[in-house]
């Protein structure tokens, strides 16, 4: 007997992956068109600024790709993703991946408030709008730099621990990982795995995926720290912390009042400044990256003292922090100012020219070509990097082309004009905080609830740089989704004082909807 097989009928009325994409765009049309409208103004940056943009970090990014080896100073985590990228010699395609990122953060702040805590659809564009729309994020993310991955990082893991509602430890895993990356990319996700582990303990998710955050957590940052001592016999991230710290110390330490032995800590006598405080450099990093005055005197960089091939060795870095660690503890309120000081910077209505002029040029879109002295284009700078090589031969090597940002027009000068209007202010960000602090505030009976990770990690991203270094506006840039998470969550069921009954109480947890 011969079967023959049955043909399974084909429904002709079943939409297809596109029909479903444009039916899923149309349910979500407001974000959408947020959604296009900041890939447009992405697009015209890449025209107007090709293949990339510059800071003074960027160039030892590109050099560990290249020579790959521990940075004294950062981790390596973002000349990983530059080395991945190393066999297509384009910096056009690097910001292209960071623009990428720039939307997908949004995606991810969208989904997490439409989806989870079930904003309206204009609430949850609305607290997305900040990172499709704002200028200095969209010029960061057109630089070599590691702050729009690390943003990403952060959203992506606080995306994840809201989103579950009982942690597996398969999820926690994934926690774990993203965590890694995020430290590894920056040195402060040191406080963000902290702050997770604590909001899970406070919900009480149980040890399995506790325990799964901290060891994939672990794994990778444990290699890595292997790898930095097989360089510098140290089991540590950077040799930079202690230094760095000294540096934030600098502007008021005051040796007189640090009660130091001059026979026994002649290490910490080296660190001390002859300039009295009044008279001092009023930005901190002047006395890390100065140039001094060659004699390791007046208003030089002290650290000269030490000589330059040992400015970031073992010994400086600690002798620095056992400086700084006597700096605070001998002027607490000095401390105490200065950090107050640069956390309130962060709120001014116009963005702070700080901690120099030059500094806050890099973060404008100029549209014009920058000179130098001999009126010629201005190069990269020459200079000599701690993992080999030179910066602007580096550059040069990895492009496989001249690596100068090109300005080109109209579209520099469109984003030029966009920039001085499309920003958010200090003041708002403050304002967004507030609105989150008043959500946690209401739910202090459960610990400030879902409202209280996302609010903790903004609030510790803008003090942590002012405690440890000093303010820099592109550390606020990566705070701000977390903030406007924040205040979303705050104000999903609007603003009130008056105590929910228990059915309303139960009713307002947030569920899973279709999106």
């Amino acid at each position: 007997m011969v079967s023959v097989a049955e043909i399974t009928p084909v429904d002709p009325s079943a939409p297809g992956r596109t029909a479903r994409l444009l039916a899923m765009v149309r349910r979500h049309r407001v974000f959408a068109a947020a959604f296009g409208v900041g890939a447009v103004l992405r697009l015209v940056t890449m025209l107007g600024y090709g293949p990339a943009m510059w800071f003074n970090d960027s160039y030892e990014y590109v050099s560990v790709a290249l020579h790959p080896r521990p940075h004294p100073i950062r981790p390596d985590g973002y000349s990983f993703w530059l080395m991945l990228l190393q066999p297509f010699h384009s910096f056009t395609l690097l910001t292209f991946t960071q623009h990428l990122m720039g939307l997908a953060t949004a995606c991810l702040i969208y989904a997490l408030l439409r989806i989870k805590f079930r904003l309206p659809k204009w609430g949850a564009t609305l607290a997305a709008a900040p990172v499709l729309f704002d200028a200095y994020q969209i010029q960061l993310e057109q630089m070599v730099m590691s702050d729009t991955l690390f943003m990403l990082l952060v959203v992506g893991v606080i995306t994840m621990v809201l989103w579950k509602r009982r942690l597996t430890w398969k999820a926690g895993a994934v926690v774990g990982l993203l965590l890694a990356l995020t430290w590894l990319t920056r040195s402060i996700g040191l406080p963000i795995l902290a702050l997770v582990v604590l909001y899970l303990l406070v919900k009480r998710t149980g040890w399995r995926p506790i325990a799964a955050v901290i060891t994939a957590c672990a794994i990778p940052v444990m290699v890595y720290m292997g790898w930095f001592a097989s360089a510098y016999g140290k089991f540590a991230m950077t040799n930079s912390d202690g230094l760095i710290l000294y540096m934030r110390t600098a502007i008021f330490a005051d040796c007189n009042k640090m009660d130091i032995d001059k026979y026994k800590e002649v290490q910490l006598l080296l660190l001390c400044i002859n300039d009295p405080v009044s008279q001092r450099k009023d930005y901190a990093q002047w006395y890390l990256w100065g140039q001094g005055n060659g004699d390791g005197t007046g208003t030089g960089e002290v650290l000269h003292r030490w000589g330059i091939n040992k400015k970031w060795s073992e010994i400086t870095n600690d002798a620095a922090s056992k400086f700084a660690t006597r700096a605070i503890l001998s002027q607490p309120g000095d401390y105490l100012k200065v950090v107050a000081r640069d956390f309130f910077r962060s709120f001014h209505w116009a963005r702070p020219r700080f901690p120099d002029e030059s500094t806050y040029n890099m973060y404008q879109f100029k549209p014009y070509v920058e000179r130098d002295e001999t009126g010629q284009p201005k190069r990269l700078p020459k200079w000599s990097s701690y993992a080999g090589g030179r910066t602007d031969t580096d550059a040069f090597s990895y492009e496989q082309g001249p690596p100068e940002t090109r300005i080109v027009q109209p579209w520099a000068t469109i984003m030029s004009n966009y920039q001085k209007v499309f920003y958010l202010r200090g003041i708002m960000v403050g304002g967004i905080l507030l609105i989150g602090l008043y959500g946690v505030v209401v739910r202090w009976r459960k610990f400030g609830g879902p409202v209280v990770l996302p609010w903790l990690g903004a609030v510790g991203l803008l003090l942590a740089p002012a405690a440890t270094a000093e303010f820099d506006y592109r550390y606020v840039l990566p705070a701000v989704p977390l903030a406007c998470i924040a205040a979303a969550i705050t104000l999903r069921r609007g603003v009130t004082w008056v105590r929910r009954s228990p059915k309303s109480s139960s009713a307002s947890e947030p569920t899973t909807v279709r999106a």
